[in-house]
């Protein structure tokens, strides 16, 4: 790792980021299961 941290556990900014792309992928994924949805009505 490039930190020197003792704790085994990432930095705030490293770990909000993780968390915001988390977020991202799971409203990504709703978006093209919605997109799908309609498609398929049309």
């Amino acid at each position: 790792m490039l930190w020197s941290d003792p704790k085994n556990e990432p930095p705030k900014e490293l770990r909000d980021a993780q968390a915001m792309m988390r977020r991202a992928g799971l409203v990504l994924a709703l978006l093209m299961v919605l997109g799908m949805f309609v498609v398929s009505l049309h």
